[in-house]
């Protein structure tokens, strides 16, 4: 039996992707088609006795637009012959939106609408009869909540029967005889609008409206939003620390308990490989999943409450006069999970100069492997309470590079694209959105793990135990003499040799950082390592090797997707020296000034 084809397809913010999990169970992958340009999310599904593959489409505004995303889209459509279209709208927003399933008609393409956040709807005043839109498109219509699951089985038994109906997988009709359509397909929405849908002349007062008048205040808006932002890193520290030393203890436990009795026939040289190197790196960098699981529960909490659309919001207007516009922002903000799709998100940007700008600004974000870093060395040189104030300035280095960066480069890639934005009401996560989003995170940073940092501990080990018959870690082995070859240059900035072997490593994958320092310093258990550093280096070194690590280059992996996405081997080797170069002078500045200062 042939695997069926399903797409996915909506604008953003309907929660199309909040159905695409539910409906996936979560189990995509990322996966290549034949014409398209970009990565697509796919999952193969059982529906009834046949079996399907569901490619979860870029959200797009309208089949005619002309950012990068919409021609993925198009091409799909016209290249890859698809059993169903599975389309989401939001309810509460089907004025502006029944347009784009009006051109999905045109196309004649098996479809199922589903108008998700019906219950919200009913809040703001909006009715739907599901019924007569299905009458007027011709396709089946029914209600949903993605998030809370109200109508999705309805939704999953009309997915099947039509799946069913649908014996031969078709391809789009030509969308350039569709774009002919405009006037035909303006005549249908305000048919369809003034039959089947009710929406109320004025927005009645509800809790969005409210909570918008305090959080979109001119004046305490940002800085509402900055002490947000402190009080998560507060959050995360509170509550992470303890789990991430459980975690570290456990590891020691089963080390001491387990490896070391199993492995001590072995020889020196091959057990200190398999215990000091191999699983003393990967199981200082395994310790920080708590932490990385619960920062991505509390960003889940911002991205889908609606909230990080305002914060968009708030910031277009300084971005504005940086070339950017409040989209910048937000994707910044998601580099906060990885500067890959960040950079990659910026597709939905029509202007070019607006999308060049963006992904010079991107890698300056301070991703989940930085965050690993920076709350490994803030726990080791600072207390509890300065800790969270430390990260938190690290924060708000980053966001200062950015709106440097644009500020200077903003004659090179001027932008004229206007921002619109749709700002969606407030509505909590629910508890599996929270554990969706944060294991999604722990699946990408195992994934790099085994791609990655398995390949750079092992490589640091051997440089800190070769040439034989030297001390370890000595200045006489390839690491020393590699960590004493930079000093010329890193240690005006308080960069010690060890620290530098750290940080060449780090340009392949930030997560190899604290797995070489484990290496580097010999010390397989957390605390260990945590009192070797704060031995060997004090908290203005420690501050100066944040700042670079927050600013250098991020990994190799953002190198390659930045020379993908800009076409341009030259923009990307821009963007590494801009981000090395301003990495050393701001750690120099801050170093030197606080020897100064008598620190």
């Amino acid at each position: 039996m042939s695997i069926k084809q399903i797409a996915v397809l909506g604008m953003p913010n309907t929660g199309k992707s909040t159905f695409f999990n539910r409906f996936t169970g979560a189990n995509a992958s990322i996966g290549n088609w034949p014409g398209i340009t970009v990565d697509l999310m796919m999952a193969k599904i059982k529906l009834g006795e046949a079996e399907a593959e569901v490619v979860d489409l870029p959200g797009i505004y309208d089949l005619r637009g002309f950012s990068e995303d919409e021609a993925v889209v198009r091409r799909f459509l016209e290249s890859t012959p698809v059993h169903l279209v599975i389309i989401i709208l939001n309810t509460t927003q089907i004025d502006r939106q029944i347009s784009l399933a009006l051109q999905l008609k045109h196309l004649h393409l098996p479809a199922v609408l589903l108008l998700n956040m019906a219950d919200e709807a009913a809040k703001f005043g909006v009715k739907v009869e599901a019924d007569k839109i299905a009458k007027h498109l011709g396709i089946p219509v029914l209600p949903m909540s993605a998030k809370y699951g109200h109508g999705y089985e309805q939704a999953v038994i009309a997915i099947t029967d039509s799946l069913q109906q649908q014996e031969d997988a078709i391809t789009a009709d030509s969308l350039e005889k569709c774009f002919d359509c405009d006037r035909q397909i303006a005549a249908e929405m305000r048919d369809l609008l003034e039959d089947a849908v009710n929406t109320p002349a004025q927005i009645q007062d509800n809790l969005t409206t409210r909570l918008d008048k305090i959080l979109l205040h001119p004046v305490f808006g940002l800085p509402l939003f900055f002490t947000a932002m402190f009080l998560m890193f507060q959050v995360i520290y509170t509550l992470g620390t303890p789990v991430q030393e459980f975690l570290g203890n456990s590891l020691d436990w089963f080390q001491g308990i387990a490896l070391e009795p199993l492995l001590g026939g072995l020889p020196p040289f091959l057990k200190g490989f398999l215990i000091d190197g191999l699983y003393g790196g990967m199981g200082t960098v395994a310790a920080f999943i708590p932490v990385i699981l619960l920062f991505f529960f509390c960003m889940a909490i911002v991205e889908d409450s609606g909230y990080l659309s305002r914060s968009a919001f708030l910031m277009d207007a300084l971005m504005e006069r940086l070339g950017l516009d409040g989209r910048s922002f937000v994707m910044s903000l998601m580099g906060f999970g990885c500067n890959v799709p960040a950079i990659m998100g910026t597709r939905v940007m029509r202007s070019p100069g607006l999308r060049m700008l963006s992904m010079l600004v991107i890698p300056f974000s301070l991703c989940s492997a930085r965050l690993n870093v920076f709350i490994f060395m803030t726990t080791a040189l600072f207390s509890a309470q300065i800790a969270p104030v430390v990260l938190f300035s690290l924060y708000l280095f980053s966001f200062i590079a950015a709106i440097l960066t644009a500020f200077l480069f903003r004659g090179k890639y001027p932008n004229q694209e206007p921002l619109v934005l749709e700002l969606p009401p407030y509505r909590f996560p629910t508890i599996k959105q929270m554990w969706l989003r944060a294991w999604g995170e722990i699946k990408h940073f195992l994934k790099w793990s085994n791609r990655f940092i398995i390949f750079g501990v092992v490589a640091i080990w051997l440089l800190n135990n070769l040439p034989f018959g030297v001390p370890t870690a000595s200045s006489q082995t390839l690491s020393g003499m590699i960590g004493q070859a930079t000093q010329p240059l890193l240690a005006p900035i308080g960069i010690n040799a060890q620290l530098a072997v750290a940080l060449i490593f780090g340009f392949i994958a930030k997560e190899i950082v604290l797995g070489g320092l484990a290496v580097i310093y010999g010390k397989s258990e957390g605390a260990d390592l945590m009192g070797a550093i704060a031995n060997n280096i004090d908290w203005v070194q420690a501050y100066s090797f944040m700042l670079f690590t927050l600013l250098y280059v991020p990994c190799l992996s953002t190198v390659a997707v930045l020379k993908s996405e800009s076409k341009s081997g030259k923009f990307a080797m821009i963007s590494v020296a801009w981000s090395i170069g301003l990495a050393w002078v701001t750690s120099f500045i801050f170093y030197q000034g606080a020897r100064f200062l008598g620190f």
